[in-house]
């Protein structure tokens, strides 16, 4: 076997399972072209080599950190310039790795993948000794997310996050906008299962996404809230922590092949749940159960939130 150091890239489409399901034929088509005039191209610009391609991830293999981590910025900063129906997720991580017959397999790439899965939507999350090998080579900077557990990753490991939303959310709780604001909090897994933590951040991911097309609400970034979970802090402190009005907080209990999933919408300053349900699904296809539950919840939540927002107006005795 030829072992080799390399760095690792993973990426994937946000919320590109539920475009295949309104029109598999069209978004096929534009990945396609996505590919070809914006990934493709800046592969080569910064002597990087596709590994494989699956669906909407791909895995890309470059000679140096430097080259990984700014193909990346590149090619997100392109997106935010040049809007596509295409928003992606990268993780970064520089690793060991087999090499067979072109492909690579090994720890490095387990640990490019989780960190892909971490990614900010539109965004970059990279490991501390990618964070470290760039050191002043790059201009922009990434925000120290914290040590993180990874799926089938033996010890923990240290993340770095771009673009820096940690920063940008406590700027805004220093100056508040006009918009309710609103966080979408890990789900709690109840089962002893550990592939519903996974199902659970899916649901997460979308309702986050989903929220966010609103244009009436201010949606704290995934990645953000996510330095939360399992935390021990009561739901005013993390509220203020993250600068939001409100919470969405849901937990997955898992029996057989049937999930229980439950979500309440919290006034952050009250602690008093706005909203509450229960949903109870057969996981014959994952991926249907997740995007139903998002949607139903997506319905929902800014009608309430916009509710709640104007009766405190209303309740506000005027001034003569």
């Amino acid at each position: 076997m030829e072992r080799k150091l390399a760095a690792i890239l993973a990426a994937d489409v946000v919320g590109y399972s539920a475009m295949m399901g309104e029109d598999e034929d069209s978004t096929l088509a534009d990945l396609k072209e996505h590919r070809r005039v914006v990934f493709d191209p800046a592969i080569e610009a910064h002597n990087g080599r596709i590994i494989k391609l699956v669906g909407d991830g791909t895995l890309v293999e470059f000679p140096s950190v430097v080259d990984a981590v700014q193909f990346g910025l590149n090619v997100q900063k392109q997106i935010k310039t040049n809007p596509s129906r295409f928003v992606l997720r990268i993780g970064i991580h520089l690793g060991d790795v087999i090499v067979d017959d072109g492909d690579i397999y090994g720890h490095g790439v387990n640990v490019a993948a989780r960190l892909e899965a971490l990614a900010p939507a539109g965004g970059i999350c990279i490991s501390s000794i990618v964070h470290e090998s760039v050191g002043r080579r790059i201009t922009d900077s990434f925000v120290d997310i914290g040590q993180h557990d990874l799926k089938n990753i033996a010890n923990p490991v240290r993340l770095y996050s771009w673009p820096p939303q940690l920063k940008e959310t406590k700027k805004a709780s220093q100056e508040p906008s006009e918009k309710p604001s609103v966080a979408v909090l890990p789900f709690e897994n109840m089962s002893n299962d550990p592939d519903q933590l996974y199902f659970g951040d899916g649901i997460s991911e979308d309702i986050t996404t989903g929220l966010s097309r609103f244009k009436t609400l201010l949606v704290v970034a995934r990645n953000s809230s996510f330095q939360f979970r399992g935390s021990e802090m009561n739901v005013g402190e993390i509220a203020a922590k993250l600068g939001v009005q409100y919470l969405l907080e849901c937990s997955v209990r898992k029996v057989g092949n049937r999930a229980r999933i439950t979500a309440q919408l919290i006034v952050a300053e009250t602690g008093k749940q706005l909203w509450a349900e229960r949903f109870d699904r057969n996981l014959e296809d994952i991926f249907t159960v997740q995007d139903e539950v998002a949607r139903n919840i997506i319905a929902v939540l800014p009608g309430r939130v916009q509710h709640d927002v104007a009766s405190r107006i209303n309740s506000k005795p005027t001034k003569t």
